[in-house]
């Protein structure tokens, strides 16, 4: 997860086999924004419905199966690349690219460095 501006705010490790919804829950547990932007990985029901309860604009790119399409602020969607930027930036450390850290622990240690080195500059 990153704020407006792309800095790393916190991450979820999940199991590379999983989908990435799964880690939404614990992601944005406790925390209070105003739009979630994402790519068509998050465009699921209960994603968009739980930001509807709370408020948020859900800026998603959706699938094209989805029955009743909604309305997505373009100009706001063009703000999705810095979130890609900061994965790209995490992917300059070799260790993080090449998956080095071989435990959970490890990896996870890993990113917390790479991204307070990051967030830091």
């Amino acid at each position: 997860m990153t704020d407006a501006l792309g800095n790393f705010v916190r991450f979820e490790l999940l199991p590379g086999n999983r989908y990435d919804t799964v880690g939404v829950k614990p992601l944005i547990k406790g925390v209070k924004f105003k739009a979630l932007l994402a790519d068509k990985a998050f465009d699921a029901n209960w994603i968009v419905e739980e930001m509807d309860e709370r408020g948020a604009e859900v800026v998603i790119s959706q699938r094209p199966n989805r029955k009743h399409p909604r309305k997505i602020d373009d100009e706001i969607y063009k703000w999705r690349h810095l979130i890609e930027n900061a994965f790209a930036k995490i992917k300059d450390f070799k260790g993080i690219a090449m998956r080095a850290g071989k435990t959970d622990h490890n990896f996870a240690a890993m990113l917390h460095l790479c991204m307070s080195v990051i967030n830091s500059k």
